[in-house]
């Protein structure tokens, strides 16, 4: 049976290469790649790139899927970090063994779902990303990506290809 990613943006500004480069990793890897946001249809991104969603994440049951990633740009958090019904849905997911990933500020959306509290977690690093890991109580790493076998976080998108790799390696 094939393989599954959710890849959650923002409804505007997602990054680009925290998007495409994981998605063409996983795609490369003969995992379907479905695109869901608060908004179906086309969305901009943080440098004016385009990208379709598919779906809602609100309409998608995410144990239908392998992973959950949460991807970051600016719009992230402005748009998911506080969206309850995300962080609920993630959560749930976590729960029923689903992977869960978020890279830059997709990672501090998995911060916020409550997910990382007491373990170590990557994201984009400024203080105010970082400031929040520390908030939800995580240990946060300066490196690309940390890795666990229920929860990938990533950097941003020096770390973008990273991320994509281990995203690859634990649906193997």
């Amino acid at each position: 049976m094939r393989k599954k990613a959710l890849f959650i943006i923002p409804p505007e500004r997602f990054n680009e290469t925290e998007l495409f480069t994981p998605k063409e990793a996983l795609e490369r890897a003969g995992v379907e790649v479905t695109l869901a946001s608060t908004k179906t249809g086309t969305i901009t991104g943080d440098y004016q790139g385009k990208a379709e969603a598919e779906v809602l994440f609100s309409d998608v049951s995410f144990s239908d899927y392998d992973v959950v990633s949460v991807i970051g740009g600016s719009g992230t958090n402005d748009y998911l970090w506080g969206n309850e019904e995300l962080l609920k849905k993630l959560k749930q997911a976590h729960e029923q063994k689903i992977l869960v990933s978020g890279i830059c500020a997709g990672a501090v959306t998995v911060v916020k779902a409550g997910l990382l509290s007491g373990r170590q977690a990557t994201c984009y690093p400024v203080d105010v990303q970082i400031n929040e890991l520390k908030a939800g109580s995580v240990d946060y790493v300066a490196q690309h990506v940390v890795a666990s076998p229920d929860i990938i976080t990533g950097d941003g998108p020096d770390g973008a290809e990273e991320f994509g790799a281990a995203l690859v390696k634990a649906l193997q």
